[in-house]
């Protein structure tokens, strides 16, 4: 799945208007290169502590860890899009935090729409 995310934190972090996620299964996820370092990802509104792994070249955010205390095979990462190589496919089925997206961001009838974190995505 790849979803658009339009919370304030990924606006901030981002300097967009909203970040990109893939949503990976952790199993099939594998760095090609170098050791990302971990920066704290802020806190999550259940209150889940979040981690971002940035590059340590450029420090752009690449990817996230799985949520703690899950287990296969609903471990996953979610991946920013935006640090593939090809993005010409990424294509957002779902939209996060729509209550805080830009006012002229306009979404697509056909995809899911969540005005806050969906609970399982």
């Amino acid at each position: 799945m790849v979803y658009a995310c339009h919370c304030t934190q990924c606006q901030r972090i981002t300097s967009s208007a909203f970040s990109i996620g893939v949503i990976v299964p952790d199993a099939a996820f594998h760095l090609t290169s170098g050791t990302p370092n971990a920066a704290p990802g802020g806190v999550a509104d259940s209150g889940r502590v979040k981690s971002r792994w940035l590059c340590p070249d450029c420090g752009t955010w690449l990817f996230g860890d799985p949520r703690p205390g899950t287990d296969w095979p609903g471990m996953f990462r979610v991946v920013r899009g935006g640090t593939l190589d090809d993005t010409s496919w990424l294509r957002p089925t779902g939209h996060y935090w729509t209550r805080s997206k830009q006012p002229w961001i306009a979404l697509p009838d056909d995809v899911m729409q969540f005005a806050t974190q969906p609970e399982r995505r």
